[in-house]
């Protein structure tokens, strides 16, 4: 790319960080026309600043929080105790503390809390925010006034040597929020574009595959966690510094209430959705108390208007404004002009790891898997060779998908050992697997479906070049070394080349399966395990799938679970059969298809051009 090209592309990218600082400089000269005053704008941007970081966890990552108000709180309560105690009298560093402290409660419960998903984990934050809150009243209450709060915060001053800037209440007050504002919202940017935040967008759409494609998920979730908490702990400690008061409804439910109800309402996963939402929530708030003859009926009218927002706009307003701009984009030509115009070079595969001359690549030894008194694999010896295509076939309820995950490392063995590479990697996890150099594809597609099949070819890419773990959180996603050329090769590879911009929600079945393989081939791995690769494949996508499998052979060893008799004859070297969950036999296609035992248990002595 030249450099005009990367400038343009430097321009484009400050165009969302250009336009917010210009609307925060404009506000103050047109929304009070709007009947918005001082106060209330500086209190929409305490709002905004608390929901960047929720966004982070729960737009971006898919991390639902009802406890965000312990930290909110916390930063809040410990920056006011600071200043009105006179421990720390510079107001700046009584905010970082105020944060450091909030990150430091995110951190403990962000370990607890996220051993659980869903639901679970929901409810698990919920349960801490209302432990915080009786902790306020009760145990704490000396140092944060209980059901008083701490009123006689002082107001901000900021030295600077030579003098001392004094910030009043009103529109001073709104500058220096705003200040703290545009900085958070460059940092969660930053954050968002960074390959940091691509993960974070593949735990939410689909946690389970960021797994399998090398990322430790759990380091993940807990950085965002804590990055959440130290936001909350500047908003809150902003709130006391405001308003000259630190009220004890900060650590109540009813804030992690709003604050979900603002991010929903304004639209998860765009940033600026929390602040949007702040603003129709809030001035509705004030503005309907003041109508006459409505009187408590405020709150159903605010509800009623909440409703018809997250209808008419699925993905809130601002996901609303996002999806209209995406539509109007220009469409096919464009993109495929861009594709034309890609650098490309070849995929490269993970160096082989040092193995005995003539040792198996991947080996089994005497592996059982049992559930309760049901034995669903029993004492299966298997070896792969370095370069070799191996079939594993079997009837339904055979064992082949139980038998894979203990393969994969997804799966604990109750007995046996998995050697890869002459390491063994008995239940070590699928992560640690795919780092090492073996990757697997699964039977029902495990994609990352509101993902371009770009986004989802650079999450396998990632992981190959950064680890299972990296705070890369501020640099650019496209400065990383090589990853736009290896993404662009496994795209080419699969065929989707035409489709790198297209959500993969909109593509084909068989371009999916396709994609299915480019993730596990992205990873760079060279032994890949392959389930049921042709599963839902009309004939004419099966063609082009064998042709690929047969294409990628080169370099790797591989592994196939698949139904489809005639392909696994066409590719396979080696076939193991499974039966009730133990090896019936094994060898090569023309032995396998002429064994009687195999023909009783699998084949039923079908002719051999009988589609099975």
């Amino acid at each position: 790319m030249s450099t005009h090209q990367h400038s343009g592309a430097f321009l484009r990218h400050r165009v969302p960080e250009m336009i917010v600082g210009l609307c925060l400089l404009a506000a103050p000269f047109i929304l009070p026309h709007l009947g918005m005053s001082a106060d209330l704008l500086t209190r929409i941007l305490i709002w905004g600043l608390f929901g960047l970081g929720f966004d982070l966890l729960f737009g971006y990552t898919g991390l639902l929080s009802f406890g965000q108000s312990a930290f909110y709180g916390t930063g809040g309560f410990v920056a006011a105790y600071l200043l009105t105690a006179g421990i720390v009298p510079h107001m700046l560093f009584a905010l970082l503390c105020g944060v450091v402290v909030a990150a430091l409660a995110g951190l403990a419960i962000g370990y607890l809390t996220l051993r659980r998903t869903g639901i679970y984990f929901a409810m698990s934050t919920l349960a801490f925010g209302e432990m915080f809150y009786f902790l306020e009243n009760s145990l704490f209450k000396e140092y944060t006034g209980g059901e008083n709060g701490i009123a006689g915060v002082p107001p901000p001053e900021i030295s600077l040597g030579f003098t001392t800037i004094n910030i009043s209440s009103g529109w001073p007050m709104y500058w220096f929020v705003a200040a703290f504002f545009f900085v958070g919202y460059l940092i969660a940017r930053r954050i968002v574009r960074s390959p940091f935040g691509a993960v974070l967008k593949a735990i939410r759409g689909n946690p389970k595959r960021a797994m399998a494609l090398g990322h430790s998920i759990q380091g993940y979730k807990l950085t965002v966690f804590v990055i959440a908490a130290a936001y909350g702990g500047l908003a809150g400690g902003l709130l006391g510094v405001f308003q000259s008061y630190m009220p004890p409804d900060a650590f109540a439910l009813d804030t992690s209430a709003q604050l979900v109800i603002q991010t929903v309402m304004g639209g998860a996963g765009t940033l600026l959705g929390p602040l949007l939402g702040a603003t129709i929530w809030l001035y509705l708030y004030e503005g309907l108390q003041q109508v006459a003859n409505i009187g408590a009926y405020w709150k159903l009218i605010l509800g009623i208007v909440f409703v018809v927002l997250v209808t008419v706009f699925r993905h809130g307003v601002a996901g609303g404004v996002l999806d209209f701009m995406q539509r109007r984009r220009k469409t096919t030509k464009v993109v495929d002009d861009e594709a034309d115009s890609v650098s490309m070079a070849p995929l490269s595969i993970v160096p082989p790891i040092a193995n005995r001359p003539g040792a198996p690549v991947l080996e089994a030894r005497g592996i059982t898997k049992q559930y309760g008194g049901l034995m669903a694999v029993s004492d299966v010896d298997f070896s792969l060779s370095e370069g070799e295509m191996r079939g594993v076939i079997g009837p339904n309820g055979a064992g082949k998908s139980t038998f894979f995950a203990m393969l994969a490392g997804e799966l604990p063995t109750t007995k046996g050992q998995v050697f890869f590479r002459g390491q063994e990697i008995t239940g070590i996890g699928v992560t640690a697997v795919c780092q090492l150099g073996m990757s697997k594809s699964y039977q029902i597609n495990q994609l990352f479906e509101a993902l371009t099949v770009r986004q989802n070819a650079a999450i396998p890419v990632l992981a190959r070049s950064r680890g299972k773990f990296r705070t890369d959180m501020l640099r650019s996603l496209h400065r990383s070394e090589g990853l736009d050329e290896q993404v662009n090769a496994a795209i080419e590879l699969v065929g989707l080349r035409h489709q790198a911009d297209t959500l993969v929600s909109e593509l084909s079945y068989g371009e999916k399966r396709r994609l299915e393989i480019g993730l596990a081939l992205a990873t760079g791995a060279n032994v890949l395990l392959f389930d049921e690769p042709l599963a839902g494949l009309g004939p004419e996508e099966r063609v082009h799938v064998v042709a690929l499998l047969k294409s990628i052979r080169k370099g790797r060893s591989m592994v196939i679970v698949e139904h489809d008799m005639d392909a696994m004859f066409e590719l396979a070297e080696r076939i193991t059969v499974l039966y009730e969950g133990r090896k019936l036999a094994e060898g090569t296609p023309d032995e396998i298809r002429s064994s009687p035992a195999v023909q009783a248990a699998y084949l039923g002595g079908m002719d051999e051009h009988e589609s099975a």
